[in-house]
């Protein structure tokens, strides 16, 4: 029998892969009996962020780890296929559908037992703990117990209004660069627009941290992948000009000009009744997102339904404590999985919990760990986060960056597209080599 602690993405994985080896899975959700205060679903693999995937091209690094997630036998990729929504080239889902569906296949899974308890100590045996950045405090502390000090940041989730609350006087459906179909709504900004918006963002008032995140407010570190807007803006006038507010390949119809600055607005759901604005993670008090974020053309009138938030994510120091196996070195029967070790992304977070499962199924078989090559994106990261060499640890999600370098160049205006098809040919030929192996 195998211990699963979380049925987050990456615990959800993991109880898959043990599951489908026919080796009995436990997992323990505290779900509904407690929530984090960032989680608000009975459901398991619950989005708290964005309901965005990231690309689904498989040129790209996201897209990759995907299929090389799927050739891994992933359960999140095709649930989120089957609720996906439109998003360009990305793969975004319908977040309800999306952990309704997870939590089917898992509560329906023979060899899976759902234990809804909070667990406060690691149990005897093998175990995966995968209690996400957001891990309770009375789990925190065996944790800590267990591996010594952890590292800490901070992340925010961004405000949904509803469609119908959208002026489309102002706003207009339209991709960048016209990729994929129009599925993101567009608000687009003068200059003069824009610098009034800047100056009301940068001096609006920031939300108090939870009493847990109080003491630790002199230090505080914010992951720049989930970094507030209000935060970014503050580096500089065109800080969130030439970030999530970037004008290019954007005409506005009802100008036929290229606005200074841009929102743009993403679905939250199918039936495009919710819209995430995208980038616009912030940690301004309520009222204050109301005030200001009304100031964008369209939103003059917006429903908000979710205001932004900001939390605690909690990562260990993994390249001093995990293996390449997602194995505590000091005590191997135990195995961390998920954005607590270091990997940042949903997909990112589900792909560890993929590896941690199968190499817990070959430790209770006798068998050596399964180690990914690091020309595959999913063995990349592993190194990444494991690498005892690594210092000042930040979380890393996917990118073409961590994998070994090719040995041609491409040139021309294409040149980038083919590169990045010749690394995604050569971790997939990388992996498939792998998995025959086995």
């Amino acid at each position: 029998m195998v211990k699963i602690i979380g049925a987050g993405m990456a615990g959800c994985e993991a109880a898959w892969a043990v599951a489908n080896a026919g080796i009995p899975v436990v997992l323990y959700e505290m779900k509904p009996q407690k929530f984090s205060p960032a989680h608000h679903s009975p459901d398991f693999a619950e989005l708290v962020c964005s309901n965005s995937l990231k690309a689904a091209r498989i040129d790209s690094a996201a897209g990759l780890l995907k299929e090389e997630m799927r050739r891994l036998g992933s359960l999140l990729v095709p649930c989120a296929e089957e609720c996906a929504v439109e998003a360009g080239g990305a793969l975004a889902v319908d977040r309800e559908q999306f952990s309704r569906c997870v939590t089917d296949k898992i509560r329906s899974h023979p060899n899976i037992t759902v234990v809804n308890e909070e667990v406060t100590e690691i149990p005897e045996g093998n175990v995966i703990i995968a209690t996400g950045p957001l891990t309770s405090a009375a789990m925190h502390a065996p944790i800590a117990e267990l591996t010594g000090a952890s590292l800490y940041f901070y992340d925010a989730a961004a405000p949904i209004v509803t469609g119908e609350s959208i002026s489309m006087e102002r706003a207009f459906y339209a991709s960048r660069y016209g990729k994929g179909s129009a599925d993101y709504l567009n608000c687009p900004m003068t200059k003069e627009e824009y610098l009034a918006f800047y100056q009301a963002l940068i001096q609006a008032e920031s939300a108090p941290l939870h009493d847990f995140e109080l003491e630790e407010r002199e230090t505080l570190r914010v992951y720049e992948g989930c970094m507030p807007v209000e935060v970014l803006a503050k580096r500089g006038e065109d800080a969130i000009r030439y970030g999530m507010m970037k004008p290019v390949g954007l005409t506005d119809p009802h100008s036929n000009t290229r606005p200074y600055a841009v929102v743009q607005l993403r679905k939250e759901n199918r039936e495009g009744t919710l819209w995430n604005l995208v980038g616009f993670q912030t940690n301004l008090k309520w009222g204050e997102q109301k005030r200001v974020f009304s100031m964008i053309p369209g939103l003059e009138h917006a429903e908000f339904v979710r205001y932004g938030v900001m939390h605690r994510n909690s990562f260990l120091d993994s390249p001093k404590l995990l293996d390449a196996s997602y194995a505590l070195r000091k005590e191997p029967r135990i195995r961390f999985a998920g954005q607590m070790t270091g990997v940042e992304g949903y997909m990112e977070s589900a792909g560890s919990g993929i590896l941690a499962g199968l190499n817990t199924v070959r430790a209770v078989n006798g068998k050596d760990p399964l180690i990914l090559p690091r020309e595959t994106m999913l063995g990349a990261l592993t190194a990444y986060i494991t690498d005892p060499y690594q210092e000042n640890l930040q979380p890393m999600g996917a990118n073409m960056g961590i994998l070994p370098m090719l040995n041609q160049t491409f040139r021309g205006k294409d040149g980038k597209q083919k590169k990045y098809q010749a690394y995604a040919d050569r971790a997939l030929s990388a992996l498939d080599s792998c998995i025959k192996a086995e």
